[in-house]
């Protein structure tokens, strides 16, 4: 593998990097004290090609690959896990989706809006029963004449209010059969879709979290994506992807979090020199990076991978489980570097604790990610 960054993600990283400082940097803690979702700074970011970063250029998207897309993903959460964590849900999910089941009419109809920044896409599979049991979900879309109507609530949905474009997996057969669930595309201003309670969360407090509730919700036949049936298969297709954008989000977060600890532990003093001079400090910070390293390797050897079309569930669940237990893990050094200062809101490891957990819970659990790892080992 070539860890050789190319110029293209070169450029990224400056891009990244002066968007960060320029628009987030001075707003971040407050938008996290508010819980405020500032979706002007996704319509600049769409203007930046960073919300489209897979989608072929005829469709007004990027076209970049998987290793510029890490690169998008992890900068931003270095600055900000909850810019990063919406960025990654819009990409991967509802965009990716589109982008890989979408008939070309559907493709040629939302993804030019959703990459410029226009539309905000969100997806919707869990709900307040079903978490990882997807397959018994409650939602389901029934056949009226030439449309489905769709009835039911979906639970954790990022954009679940601000989206204008709404991916959602219904039932169409009967609990717990893999082919019983077929995905919809929905547009916001259909008035069978409202919103529901926001949750008030621990962390990625910026990223807005939100129940969408479907009451006799009418879509037509066009907004059927792929064949009805397919919709569970599509999701864990769509999930592969997923992994690795939260895994490149729990490698962002792991990067801020140590790079303000290797900062902090040398212009820290104590007993006379700085605290990087101390072994059990030192030992921490080289625990922290060696995790980063390993976390990259796996996240771009699923990058590779996936590139190629060759099967990348093991791989991206391994990258996605790895990278966001190491990331926990870092960040929860980070604040025993700082200490007392660590646990205060006037310095930035703070929010990289809180921003870090969602890491192992988003897009499949750690212990997920170990069921589907093992299964493929055994």
């Amino acid at each position: 593998m070539d860890f050789n960054f190319s110029d293209n993600q070169k450029l990224i990283f400056e891009t990244i990097s002066e968007f960060s400082n320029r628009e987030i940097k001075s707003q971040l803690m407050d938008w996290d004290e508010r819980q405020y979702f500032p979706i002007e700074i996704f319509k600049k970011l769409g203007e930046l090609g960073m919300l489209g970063v897979l989608v072929p250029e005829k469709y007004g998207g990027s076209g970049f690959g998987y290793d510029d897309y890490v690169v998008v993903v992890s900068e931003l959460a270095k600055v900000c896990g909850s810019i990063s964590l919406s960025v990654a849900a819009h990409n991967s999910l509802c965009v990716g989706h589109i982008l890989k089941f979408g008939t070309e009419e559907q493709k040629t109809k939302w993804l030019p809006k959703l990459c410029s920044g226009d539309y905000l896409g969100a997806w919707a599979l869990t709900e307040t029963g079903t978490g990882s049991d997807a397959l018994r979900m409650s939602t389901t879309a029934v056949k009226k004449g030439d449309k489905c109507v769709i009835n039911g609530s979906k639970n954790w949905i990022t954009h679940g209010i601000s989206s204008d474009v709404i991916v959602v997996m219904t039932r169409t057969r009967e609990k717990g059969d893999s082919r019983g669930i077929s995905a919809f595309i929905v547009d916001r201003k259909n008035p069978g879709v409202r919103s529901g309670k926001k949750e008030n969360k621990l962390g990625m407090r910026a990223s807005e979290t939100a129940e969408v509730i479907f009451e006799n919700c009418e879509v037509d036949e066009g907004s059927l994506l792929g064949s009805e049936g397919d919709g569970f298969i599509q999701a864990m297709k769509v999930l592969d992807g997923g992994r690795i954008s939260i895994a490149a989000l729990s490698l962002g977060i792991a990067k801020g979090a140590y790079l303000a600890s290797l900062k902090y532990s040398k212009e820290r003093e104590q007993f006379g020199k700085s605290i990087s001079a101390f072994q059990a400090i030192a030992f921490k910070l080289a625990d922290m990076y060696t995790d980063i390293q390993a976390s990259e390797m796996l996240i771009y050897r699923a990058c590779q991978l996936i590139t190629n079309n060759k099967p990348v569930t093991k791989a991206s669940a391994m990258a996605k489980y790895y990278a966001s237990e190491a990331c926990v893990r870092i960040a929860t050094e980070a604040v025993q570097i700082y200490g007392g200062y660590g646990y205060t809101k006037d310095f930035p490891v703070e929010k990289y604790y809180r921003d870090s957990k969602l890491c192992t819970i988003g897009e499949g659990t750690s212990e997920i990610q170990k069921i589907v790892i093992s299964k493929h080992l055994v």
